[in-house]
């Protein structure tokens, strides 16, 4: 009797630090012939070559009402609670590669599955602060939605690249916290509280000297690593051989940024990294960092640790690279190869879930 309670106790202290998370998990808009600011005119022809890559659903075109509703279900049936979508802007088209993202607002499983967006701002838009406006503007539309992820009562945005907002503002006789003081503004002319900036980097980012809790962001995390922060590889090298290093680096990223910063920090992992299908990487071996899934069950679950560990500096939330990023070889999209090996991973090591304890590594 005395051991069934015990049981019982660690059985609801586990539920209880999977209710303390939130993971979401990056989703790249690029699958669908003919999209305006996509890789290529067919985006699947340089996938079909690494047949390990295919997914279960098959090639599919992203703003199919069943395609999206379906794996919005795979993420919430596998304790992924939010889905970021990646977003881009152009001066004279406006907003590029929507459709997945226009095409959750269509689905019922939105309702299972929060979203919010990752401005993708490492291209040469916007080209001026009235362009900027109108960028912001346009968010708009989506925090309107009950299913918009928010933080504090706050829409979030995450931004790619903190360096790259800074030298657009420098380029606007701006700094950033100028132009994110323009977006709060107009979220709050809007009727919002404002807009919760989520900044990404990388360890050693002279950024950093000026990241404290007046702002300009609100919390801090990254889209991927490539190597660590405090040390090289051996023979001098900054990019990863293997999973097993790229989870080190990780980890040791992980480490610096919650050193280096008050801010919160939404623990970001991944599932690896492989371009070859995009041209492949300068160091070729660094596209052997894909993880088994018994390797990313333990990254995950250092992850997991470092959440709980520091649960009021994550705000007990992390986010995955990637859903379906085939040409970067990061993906736990289930694949008729792999099944839904990676994607188990998640529930097992998040969710907890009885199904996904049987299928365990």
């Amino acid at each position: 009797m005395k051991w069934h309670w015990i049981l019982l106790l660690l059985s609801a202290l586990s539920i209880c630090h999977a209710a303390n998370t939130q993971i979401g998990v990056y989703y790249y808009p690029g699958w669908k012939d003919n999209l305006v600011g996509g890789v290529s005119a067919h985006p699947w022809e340089v996938i079909k070559p690494y047949p390990d890559r295919e997914p279960l659903l098959g090639y599919y075109a992203e703003d199919q009402d069943g395609i999206l509703n379906h794996q919005l279900g795979m993420m919430a049936d596998n304790g992924i609670s939010f889905v970021v979508f990646d977003w881009y802007w152009h001066a004279k088209l406006g907003a590029l590669k929507t459709q997945a993202i226009d095409t959750y607002f269509r689905v019922p499983n939105r309702a299972r599955v929060k979203t919010t967006i990752l401005w993708a701002n490492h291209t040469e838009f916007p080209q001026s602060e009235d362009e900027y406006k109108a960028m912001v503007r346009y968010w708009l539309r989506y925090f309107l939605h009950s299913e918009y992820l928010q933080i504090d009562g706050k829409p979030v945005v995450f931004v790619f690249s903190m360096d790259g907002l800074e030298a657009k503002a420098n380029a606007f006789g701006k700094t950033t916290a100028d132009l994110i003081a323009d977006a709060q503004a107009i979220a709050r002319g809007a009727g919002f509280k404002g807009i919760y900036f989520v900044g990404s980097t990388g360890a050693n980012n002279p950024i950093f000297a000026k990241l404290n809790g007046t702002g300009p962001y609100d919390a801090i995390t990254s889209y991927n690593f490539q190597g660590p922060a405090t040390y090289l590889y051996d023979g001098k090298r900054n990019v990863s051989h293997s999973y097993g290093e790229l989870d080190a680096a990780y980890r040791d990223q992980w480490s610096w940024m919650l050193s280096h910063t008050s801010i919160p920090f939404i623990v970001p992992m991944s599932s690896g990294w492989d371009r070859r299908p995009w041209g492949g990487s300068p160091d070729p071996q660094h596209d052997e960092s894909r993880a088994t899934p018994r390797e990313f069950a333990a990254h995950l679950e250092a992850g997991r640790n470092l959440i709980l560990g520091n649960h009021a500096r994550t705000l007990g939330m992390g986010v995955i690279c990637c859903w379906n990023e085939f040409g970067e070889g990061s993906f736990i999209e289930p694949t008729k190869a792999g099944g839904d090996a990676l994607l188990r991973q998640v529930n097992f090591v998040f969710a907890r879930r009885e199904g996904a304890s049987k299928n365990a590594p």
